[in-house]
């Protein structure tokens, strides 16, 4: 039966007729793992995400699973939770299952892949670098966080508080090294005291900001580097009692509602779905047994003015 489903051509035709018969009066539909098991190789991708409450990544998981359902693949999702100990455990499960490619938004630079790179499983970073030598989709961070402080610099601000992720991701770091580019660029003394790190999550954000508007010399404006902060800050200005754009705001993500804020809220938007189409093409490139060393491919991100940071009444 199986060379006929396969369709071998050295079955004779009469018989080939009655077994796919056979298959319609059954319904019958072959085993997708002893398939995988007989080829050594399934159709199956992994994708590990850093963090599935932020909506960052909707689009890129749409831009993923858009083009492996298009090259034949199916899409696992897993959440790392921003727990290397997580992460390991589902790249250990992709390792186990024989999974064709993994894809990950690693958690840490302490992130390692080394496990599927001896088994032969292709391996893509998204958003954040790893040590390890895969193929890595990421979007221009520095340049584009001093651009977005910059922005604020420029409306009259003159204490822009920097809130970022913690310092084992290379987005966090990448952030504030634009954060501190764009004072110098401006003749802009840096303060220190205006930097604070927290868990690229809400909680993590509204933390942040309240000790930092809780100092003698509080800022006049944040730069956040992620969306999930900045719901976070948003919630600590409003307990402090501070209006936008009275007080300047301008993250790093332009979730949907930064445009229906009143004031809407200037952001760095990401072209997300971008990000997970290349990803998909550079794993599916490397299942199809490309032997090139592996690439970084970086995407430039654009600042959107709205007007939580047109200045200082």
């Amino acid at each position: 039966m199986s060379r006929v489903l396969n369709g071998a051509r050295s079955v004779d035709p009469e018989l080939a007729d009655r077994v796919r018969a056979a298959v319609r009066d059954l319904g019958y539909r072959p085993s997708g793992v002893a398939r995988s098991l007989r080829r050594r190789r399934t159709t199956v991708l992994c994708l590990i995400i850093s963090d599935i409450r932020n909506p960052f990544f909707t689009d890129v998981v749409r831009g993923i699973e858009d083009h492996a359902s298009a090259a034949g693949y199916s899409l696992v999702l897993c959440n790392a939770d921003e727990d290397v100990d997580k992460e390991a455990a589902y790249l250990d499960l992709a390792v186990a299952e024989r999974m064709a490619g993994v894809i990950i938004s690693p958690s840490s630079t302490r992130t390692r892949l080394a496990p599927l790179l001896e088994r032969g499983i292709p391996a893509v970073a998204i958003d954040r670098r790893v040590q390890d030598p895969v193929d890595a989709v990421v979007v221009e961070s520095t340049q584009a966080s001093r651009e977005a402080t910059a922005h604020l610099l420029a409306a009259g601000y003159r204490r822009v508080a920097c809130v970022t992720g913690p310092d084992d991701v290379t987005t966090a770091n990448e952030r504030l090294a634009g954060w501190r580019a764009a004072h110098a660029g401006a003749g802009v003394a840096v303060d220190e005291a205006l930097v604070r790190r927290a868990d690229y999550m809400e909680g993590g954000g509204q933390a942040a900001a309240r000790e930092l508007l809780a100092l003698d010399a509080p800022p006049d404006a944040f730069f956040v580097a992620n969306g999930l902060m900045a719901v976070g800050v948003l919630a600590a200005l409003e307990e402090a009692g501070r209006t936008l754009p009275q007080t300047g705001l301008v993250c790093f993500d332009d979730p949907s509602w930064a445009r229906l804020m009143h004031p809407a809220l200037t952001a760095v938007s990401q072209p997300t779905y971008e990000l997970g189409r290349r990803a998909a093409e550079l794993v599916a490139a490397r299942i199809d047994g490309s032997t090139a060393p592996p690439q970084e491919v970086t995407l430039e991100p654009q600042l959107r003015v709205r007007d939580s940071s047109t200045g200082p009444a």
